[in-house]
């Protein structure tokens, strides 16, 4: 419940700020238009439109990410003519504004400073104003503003569109591939038609083991059983793996979630685990359930284990890593931080929400002999734009 009442207040804050924003984009635009060459009726109908698209923009925004909008595979046409520019708007709307903010403060800080100047050391009045290059520096500063406008709606096709598979080799006692798929969140904008081309994918890969860690869905229960339908088709030698995220949590229940899972005979590991035999001798996958929305627990997972066999830990969050590693469980698979998903790189040093705020936001991780992976993920959330985090299937080659 408490954590119920937070998350409603971050939503709140986000969209409370994301209002300012584009009300502070609104005021620059008009003044722009009043500046502008046209007769005053021109001007008082862009303005008006102007202030309509942005309120539609925006209202539309916020009706998608509050409510549990089911959707079920809108058509492309819906998607590039609807809503990506909707998601598109209200994300590079924020730095657009905070450019706009940053560039007017400065400019108002210079000037105070010139005629402070001219106070004190006695110069006359300032030269005449330039309306030229006035109109010039107006163009540079709009076209600044529309930057981060541009940059989304290349992190919105990145995202929808870019496919990779990372791959990596680790110790683990057994010789197997592994293929990870996490935080596909299907939804809008992670159509079933995009999860069977990584479903394919996967099979391509030829996976002993396929495991999935979490968050398969954005914000319904009614995208659950299509998205489970298409990676319930790759055909692992040892069979595929599962264990629930936050966002199962959040939008789900956990007996209606693993009916579901059986619906399509996929085991969920749930502070479970399964021994498999391989040729090369006995393995266990365990799963626990999601660190913060869930029940996690460690020692029911790992109850029953032989200590003499490898185990893979599959957790959606990887801040289990450390405990797992003192258990002895040489591989951990997490996801959850989506890499950052919008990550800028400064100096060498990743900054981003995920960097901010866990010890594991993507990567490889170790602690003795132990390792983790943490995955960026296929899918995203609360804005389907991915920056400097593409999405990501991982391939592990184990030894």
């Amino acid at each position: 419940m408490i954590f119920g009442i937070r998350f409603l207040i971050f939503r709140l804050t986000i969209f409370t700020i994301a209002a300012i924003a584009q009300g502070y984009l609104f005021v620059q635009i008009r003044r722009a238009i009043r500046s502008s060459r046209g007769s005053d009726r021109f001007k008082s109908r862009a303005i008006r439109l102007v202030g309509a698209v942005i309120i539609a923009l925006f209202c539309l925004n916020a009706y998608i990410m509050l409510t549990r909008m089911a959707w079920i595979d809108p058509p492309a046409l819906a998607q590039v003519g609807l809503l990506y520019p909707v998601a598109v708007w209200n994300f590079g709307s924020l730095f657009s504004a905070l450019l706009l903010f940053l560039v007017h403060a400065a400019g108002g800080l210079g000037r105070a400073l010139v005629r402070l100047w001219r106070s004190l050391s006695g110069e006359g009045a300032p030269a005449p104003v330039d309306l030229g290059r006035r109109r010039f520096l107006r163009a540079g500063v709009g076209s600044l503003a529309a930057a981060p406008l541009v940059l989304s709606g290349y992190g919105a096709a990145y995202a929808s569109m870019a496919t990779g598979v990372q791959e990596l080799s680790l110790p683990f006692g057994r010789r197997l591939r592994v293929v990870q798929l996490t935080d596909i969140h299907a939804g809008l904008y992670m159509t079933r038609e995009q999860i069977r081309r990584y479903a394919d994918l996967v099979n391509g890969l030829r996976p002993d083991l396929f495991v999935l860690t979490g968050d398969y869905i954005s914000n319904s229960m009614s995208f659950l059983p299509g998205c489970l339908e298409e990676v319930g088709r790759v055909q692992a030698r040892y069979g595929t793996f599962a264990t629930l995220g936050n966002h199962e949590h959040w939008f789900g229940k956990p007996r209606e979630v693993s009916a579901v899972f059986r619906r399509h005979n996929i085991p969920l590991l749930d502070n479970a685990h399964r021994v498999i035999q391989t040729e090369q001798g006995p393995l266990a996958v365990a799963g626990i359930d999601d660190l913060r929305t869930g029940r996690p627990d460690l020692d029911a997972a790992l109850h029953g284990i032989d200590p003499s066999i490898p185990t893979l830990l599959l957790s959606h969050r990887p801040e289990i890593f450390p405990r797992a590693a003192h258990r002895g469980i040489p591989l951990t698979l997490a996801g959850h931080w989506h890499g950052g998903q919008i990550k800028l790189t400064f100096l060498g040093v990743d900054l981003s929400i995920a960097h901010a705020f866990s010890p594991y936001p993507e990567g490889l991780y170790r602690i003795s002999d132990s390792h983790l992976y943490v995955s960026r993920g296929i899918g995203t959330t609360a804005t389907p734009i991915r920056l400097n985090a593409p999405p990501e299937v991982t391939l592990f080659n184990l030894t």
